[in-house]
């Protein structure tokens, strides 16, 4: 359980499970999860929204299980259907396509599967009801060439990428099972080809690769304002710790009115820093502290490399020299929370953009899991650090914004741009720009 309550949403296996009414897809889920997870109904018109669930599935680890509607509804609850599908799809790091094995692939499934492919989303594709395919004349040869397809794709992510019946045309790792979740038959091997999937998320670099060795001393900058949770750090301060800990490195915590006090005792000490990295939103007060021979960042600027999206931000927050009176700006956050009197993404950085540029800029914001899926209104987009989103989702915004010719940043690219620092920071984490 310790493992579980301390594994983040956007750090766990999201694994997404799809198809078409009445193929089973809740039972399997059932199955997988060992809980009677899904509260989702078949009957047409009654929900779009998914079911989302933080658990532990042997031997996968940490996961987050999503439950999606039936992608098959008709009307306007059944349009809403999809597009919530879709939005679902940008956070997904495994999907399962669970299709009636009696019936076989229809033109819905297929459709999923073209936008897996799309998406680039590893996926499996689970024919169920393999107690019923015994029962119906014809079906036993299907069900024995998937059985056989499973077997073959029980090695390396290269075996995967050539299963399916149609490999020649398709191209992301994916694998085919038969499985039975009224009889439990094959939902172990389903639950080892998720693992086997997500095996890249669970592996993931951390936000310090490459910067840091055992003994490194890294200085952390973290306000306590009133925008700041009460007691306690915000998922960014508290991962770097963690990862700074499990390196045998030393991390010294402090607020930015005592940095000064902070680096003249370490200068004293003859300590060697490492790293200064700050809250993006104390960029310019702390550079002016730091000399230039100690490297300073940002924990943003790490989320962003750590989330793979850092090039181009660093590309895009250029557009800012661009702006002109009257266009829109979309500040989109990844979470959903409160906002302060002084909130970073609706106050802050509008007061400051509009300082910088001597424009008057029109700001509109997004939170949580909605994006726009028509981003054409914006001038550019400036996301937050997403940490609480996974790398996917926020690689997919930002392909998304690209796809659409439009610029795409994030909140402490663009504070440290503003202040003529994003240099010093891009050459402290080894970046060239």
């Amino acid at each position: 359980m310790g493992m579980m309550s301390e594994a983040p949403s956007s750090e766990r296996v999201q694994i997404g499970f799809f198809g078409i009414r009445n193929a089973g897809k809740s039972s399997v889920v059932n199955a997988v999860t060992g809980q009677n997870l899904s509260v989702i109904s078949d009957t047409p018109g009654t929900t779009t929204d998914p079911v989302r669930k933080a658990m532990e599935i042997s031997p996968i680890g940490p996961v987050m299980v999503i439950d999606t509607p039936g992608f098959d509804d008709e009307g306007e609850l059944g349009t809403l259907r999809v597009v919530k599908t879709k939005e679902t799809l940008r956070r997904v790091d495994v999907a399962v396509l669970v299709v009636d094995g009696t019936l076989g692939m229809r033109p819905k499934d297929r459709e999923l599967l073209d936008i897996f492919e799309k998406l680039r989303i590893p996926y499996i594709v689970a024919l169920n009801k393999t107690d019923l395919m015994l029962q119906v004349p014809g079906a036993q040869a299907g069900m024995a060439g998937a059985v056989c397809q499973s077997r073959a794709s029980s090695g390396t992510a290269e075996d995967l990428k050539q299963s399916g019946s149609e490999a020649g045309q398709r191209t992301v790792p994916h694998a085919e099972l038969a499985v039975s979740a009224k009889t439990g038959w094959h939902i172990r091997e389903l639950k080892d080809l998720i693992g086997r999937l997500g095996k890249a998320k669970i592996s993931s670099l951390g936000l310090l690769d490459g910067l840091i060795e055992p003994g490194d001393l890294f200085v952390l900058v973290i306000p306590q304002d009133a925008s700041a949770p009460k007691g306690r750090l915000i998922l960014p301060e508290q991962m770097m710790i963690h990862e700074i800990l499990d390196h045998a490195s030393m991390a010294l915590c402090c607020q930015p009115p005592q940095l000064r006090q902070t680096l003249a005792f370490l200068a004293q000490s003859g300590k060697k820093i490492r790293m200064v990295i700050t809250d993006s939103q104390a960029f310019s007060e702390v550079s002016k502290a730091v000399p230039e021979e100690i490297p300073l960042a940002s924990f943003s600027i790490l989320m962003a490399r750590y989330k793979g999206v850092l090039e181009e931000a660093a590309r895009g927050v250029k557009a800012v020299d661009m702006l002109q009176n009257g266009d829109k700006v979309l500040m989109s956050e990844g979470c959903t929370h409160h906002r302060q009197c002084q909130d970073i993404g609706t106050v802050k950085i509008p007061a400051w953009l509009r300082a910088y540029t001597k424009k008057n800029i029109s700001i509109e914001t997004s939170s949580g899991f909605g994006f726009p899926e028509d981003l054409s209104p914006y001038r550019m987009v400036i996301h937050c650090g997403g940490c609480m989103l996974n790398e996917r989702e926020v690689q997919s915004r930002m392909r998304q914004a690209k796809e659409q010719g439009v610029p795409f940043t994030n909140y402490g690219i663009t504070i440290a741009y503003m202040n003529g620092i994003l240099q010093r920071s891009a050459k402290a984490i080894g970046l060239a720009l």
